[in-house]
């Protein structure tokens, strides 16, 4: 005969068992039923202080989700008393180890644990789904384990931060990102991409960590600049080489629309200019085979998409330099290479160059970009897309750091 018991399957000190059924709901399906009382031999303590209490309130009953038992849904039904806490004096429910908070969602601990650790893994609506509960209980859940890990800042840093913005909705709403380019982490998220935002990271940061920020990178970005050099003035800025290609990008295409409007055009050169956007920005080693031969074509019949393509080709070269003053060296050639082609948005290019060239050959001593946090920013859209409800901004970025936790 076995010598199980179902007590077993409720390790709560302060309760006993009272008992067992199995019920048949038409919303619930069949489900477990599991009555639980106070166990007298135990005085009545506060959930919120842990202080012993001798009187007794009233008593009262709740019903809780707990674990399933296979396929079908568990459910405690919650007896506890009331008690009036002699340190916090209040009346207070009694702490019976089933549950933390009596005011939170009416679920057990170990079923808030179990919910989180799935939302993890999956969105919260299928969660909500799974556990046929309200999505917006198992927010509400996650967010709770998720503030208790995440809801302070750790400034800790290895001396070597990237930051970025990302978009999170329509009309231009934007998110900045301040990620550890050593580990990885993510170490804090504010609404907007303005000098304020960045103020807002900086001001609570501890003296010691703000000190040990060595070298910055990021995009030529004049509010995050203004930040940095007010909070941080002893580290080096490094503008990402990433960004400055894709805005000569810009430039490439800002010239081959400008081609393509050229009156003078007879009907074959505007036939091969159409649709060339994505071939003049490609790479040559990244193009087709029947990419390559219509490219030569396109660069033999237009000198100046020939310029700018050559000029692409240069430009990423300079970061190829082993030292800052080899990188300025090579920065002026370019930009003296690019004069000369006489076009106004390569011109105007090459006094944005000028402007932040101070971040740019910065790289040649400290090779860092923000291409951690690109690669970072494309998980933290899908972590969008799977946090339903990211609408609240704050369990948005708690997520974030959830999901980047570091090395």
């Amino acid at each position: 005969m076995s010598n199980f018991s179902i007590s077993s399957l409720f390790p709560f000190r302060r309760v006993k068992i009272d008992g067992f059924e199995q019920i048949v709901d038409s919303d619930k399906g069949i489900a477990m039923f599991t009555t639980v009382s106070p166990d007298q031999r135990y005085a009545p303590i506060c959930y919120k202080c842990g202080s012993k209490a001798s009187g007794i309130h009233d008593n009262s009953q709740r019903t809780l989700r707990d674990l399933s038992f296979g396929n079908n849904p568990g459910f405690i039904i919650y007896n506890y008393r009331k008690i009036t806490c002699p340190n916090c004096g209040q009346t207070r429910v009694e702490d019976l180890g089933i549950i933390d908070d009596p005011n939170g969602p009416r679920v057990t601990d170990r079923m808030a644990r179990y919910i989180h650790e799935i939302c993890c893994l999956m969105p919260i609506d299928q969660v909500a789904k799974h556990f046929n509960l309200d999505w917006k209980t198992v927010k509400e859940i996650d967010k709770t384990f998720l503030e208790e890990k995440f809801g302070e800042t750790d400034y800790t840093n290895s001396g070597y931060i990237a930051i970025d913005e990302i978009s999170v909705g329509k009309y231009h709403k934007y998110m900045t990102v301040v990620l550890d380019f050593i580990t990885g982490r993510v170490i804090w998220c504010g609404k907007n991409r303005q000098a304020e935002t960045l103020d807002e990271f900086f001001k609570n940061m501890p003296q010691k960590d703000l000190l040990n920020i060595k070298a910055v990178t990021m995009d030529m970005w004049d509010p995050y600049i203004k930040s940095i050099k007010k909070w941080c003035p002893q580290a080096v800025i490094v503008f990402d080489k990433f960004h400055i290609i894709a805005k000569f990008n810009k430039v490439i295409d800002q010239v081959r629309r400008s081609e393509q409007n050229r009156k003078d055009l007879n009907h074959q050169e505007k036939r091969t200019l159409k649709h060339s956007r994505w071939i003049l920005l490609k790479n040559w080693g990244n193009l087709r085979e029947k990419e390559k031969p219509r490219l030569e074509k396109l660069l033999a019949i237009n000198e100046n998409l020939y310029k700018v393509y050559i000029l692409k080709d240069e430009l990423k070269l300079i970061w190829n330099t082993k030292n800052s003053k080899d990188m300025a060296e090579a920065l002026d050639n370019w930009c003296l290479l690019a004069l000369e082609s006489g076009l106004k948005p390569v011109i105007r290019f090459v006094a944005t160059l000028q402007k932040y060239k101070y971040g740019i050959i910065t790289y040649g001593d400290c090779p860092i970009h923000t291409s951690k946090l690109e690669g970072t920013n494309n998980k933290i859209k899908e972590v969008k897309r799977r946090a339903y409800g990211y609408h609240d901004i704050n369990y948005f970025k708690l997520k974030i750091h959830q999901a980047f936790p570091g090395l």
